[in-house]
């Protein structure tokens, strides 16, 4: 099943392999260069490619060297990667990321800030270019216009995206961003209407997927979602699964294209209960993406048993740009270089060889 062509809304994907969305902090000043084109290029063999977080505003700006979606120059860079990823049969969607209060002010540019849904600021230390790795900063409290201008950042990136020739948008409603800031009432301190019950925590991220929904179309839109998730302190907290069930069933009432569940377990986060997988692609009834961990075998297992239609590989595509080729043929996978992920440059980034490569200079 995993070598199938799948059909996603309106596209034909070549297979149900995804890549997943990582980010590799190559994009100097935040413009989408030839370099990242050359990374999509080489790993076009999957059926659909999500890319690393992309901010659609200053503000959301939160790490170095992430690219952006908000300006005309970032949305020419990104044309090099839709396009280059089209040359070799893949489909791609842009992951739109806002990092709300997962920042610090040495990330971003002058006029930007780190706000959020709660002044607490993350444990621990996040890196900066400038000044090393630096305590997280506490972010200043959203206001409501400031949540109304969030919204509209996503619908400019997305349509920024179109124009770029990308097949959709992916909205990063996981691992502690913005989105998920809202979902949590671990981290949600606001005093209005998006706190309270969880129908209140998820009207953030159901008035941004359908103002995209609006702009792009539903078969555009996807989302991705990390129930469970301990990223940038967020964790588990009381109702859940009934708050993600909830959700699911808004998203599949908008028509989203997708929902992208990530279980970061096999990484040593917690345990993501196959319950509460169960539960949103139940409620959602459409396109389910899962992640986690997955090798070829436990991927065409989950596949078949209806766990989700599409599987997203991550850290295997760093090192095997040629993933799908190496898991049809039962080759040996190459291992990254986890000193390499977040450095700038092509080392570790565009200079992993291929199988057909690697067997010639053998």
């Amino acid at each position: 099943m995993l070598f199938e062509s799948f059909k996603l809304g309106a596209i034909t994907l070549q297979n149900r392999v995804a890549m997943a969305p990582m980010t590799r902090s190559r994009a100097t000043n935040n413009i989408p260069n030839d370099l990242m084109a050359e990374y999509y290029g080489q790993r076009s063999g999957a059926g659909l490619i999500i890319t690393e977080g992309t901010a659609p505003s200053p503000n959301a700006l939160g790490y170095p060297r992430i690219p952006g979606a908000f300006s005309d120059e970032q949305t020419r860079g990104w044309k090099k990667s839709a396009e280059a990823a089209h040359q070799g049969g893949a489909k791609i969607f842009m992951q739109l990321m806002h990092t709300g209060r997962v920042g610090h002010p040495y990330n971003l540019p002058e006029g930007a800030e780190v706000v959020g849904t709660t002044t607490t600021p993350v444990q621990g230390e996040m890196y900066t270019d400038e000044a090393g790795p630096q305590s997280y900063p506490a972010a200043r409290l959203m206001s409501e216009a400031d949540i109304q201008e969030a919204v509209q950042s996503y619908v400019t990136s997305a349509k920024n995206a179109i124009e770029a020739g990308f097949d959709g948008v992916e909205l990063h409603g996981a691992n502690g961003y913005l989105i998920e800031q809202f979902l949590n009432p671990n981290v949600n301190s606001l005093d209005n209407d998006y706190n309270g019950s969880h129908e209140a925590r998820s009207k953030f991220a159901l008035e941004v997927a359908q103002a995209v929904i609006n702009a792009i179309g539903t078969e555009r839109t996807g989302i991705r979602l990390s129930p469970y998730g301990a990223f940038n302190d967020t964790g588990a907290f009381e109702g859940i699964e009934e708050a993600y069930e909830y959700l699911a069933k808004e998203l599949g009432k908008l028509n989203v294209a997708y929902i992208h569940i990530v279980d970061h377990s096999a990484m040593g986060a917690p345990e993501v209960p196959r319950s509460i997988k169960e539960k949103i692609r139940d409620s959602f009834g459409s396109t389910i993406i899962i992640s986690g961990g997955y090798d070829k075998e436990r991927a065409e297992q989950d596949l078949a048993d209806g766990l989700g239609h599409l599987v997203a590989f991550g850290r295997p595509f760093i090192a095997n740009p040629d993933l799908v080729h190496r898991m049809k043929e039962g080759a040996e996978l190459q291992d990254p270089n986890q000193d390499t992920f977040y450095t700038p440059g092509e080392e570790g980034y565009t200079d992993y060889p291929t199988l057909k490569e690697a067997e010639a200079t053998k």
